[in-house]
């Protein structure tokens, strides 16, 4: 049978491991051609090599928040695969913990504009280069502790909603041409999330009601679901995959 994403290329963003990999797995294993990033070189070729090698992938290092970076990216996808058809913004920060009345404004800042401007300008960077004429998607990863008070990450979950919002907006201008879409993961055992379960993952599950934390092929397969044709009728969505935490009103 075909697959599904045969013929289409997609932009992976800080996907050199975690749950960005992952997705690139998914969508090259269904037939597309990925160009993933991340801010250094060695992980992404290591990375490359997990997805079969330059036929199938492409690894540009840079930050995600550089908007030189950005199109360097996208025109790696038209020169070496001949488009861009997805986006996913996966590339995120956490960089303190703590009391958000405690945070350095200069910490703020950069939070915001990692996990929201550049989202922004990936899209924008995606959208100018003609991926509207491909009936193209893009999916945000957001994350639960954007849906409501999240005591020691406030800032990033503050973001994680500015990035819902984000790709709202972004759905009603985009359309009928791109389809934008998000999912809202809850903790998945990724180096990223460590510190929110290392040493008490027994602990931490416990609260969930599926008694499991997440992996990354748990977000990968609801990402490659929203790029699909499947979901040509799905724009704007927020997609919670937590393991059913927030129906217990944990965090």
């Amino acid at each position: 049978m075909p697959m599904e994403f045969e013929g289409r290329t997609a932009v992976v963003t800080g996907a050199s491991r975690g749950i960005g990999l992952a997705i690139a797995q998914r969508l090259v294993s269904d037939g597309a051609k990925v160009v993933i990033t991340a801010r250094k070189p060695e992980p992404l070729e290591e990375a490359v090599a997990l997805l079969g090698g330059p036929e199938h992938a492409l690894g540009v290092a840079g930050k995600a928040d550089d908007t030189a970076h950005q199109q360097e990216a996208i025109a790696k996808a038209h020169e070496n695969f001949g488009g861009l058809d997805f986006l996913v913004n996966n590339a995120g920060i956490n960089p303190v913990y703590g009391p958000m009345i405690e945070l350095e404004l200069e910490s703020a800042r950069k939070i915001i504009e990692v996990n929201c401007l550049a989202a922004l300008s990936w899209t924008k960077q995606a959208y100018w280069s003609g991926m509207v004429d491909t009936g193209g998607a893009v999916v945000n990863v957001s994350s639960i502790a954007g849906l409501k008070p999240a005591p020691g990450i406030g800032m990033y979950g503050a973001s994680k909603a500015m990035l819902r919002h984000i790709t709202e907006e972004l759905a009603v201008e985009l359309g009928p041409g791109i389809r934008v879409n998000a999912v809202a993961p809850g903790v998945v055992k990724t180096q990223f999330a460590t510190a929110l379960y290392e040493g008490r993952e027994a602990e931490v599950a416990a609260e969930y009601p599926l008694k499991r934390l997440g992996v990354p092929e748990d977000i990968s397969g609801a990402v490659a679901f929203l790029l699909s044709k499947d979901a040509s009728w799905m724009t704007g969505q927020l997609m919670v995959i937590d393991g059913g935490m927030t129906l217990t009103g944990g965090m």
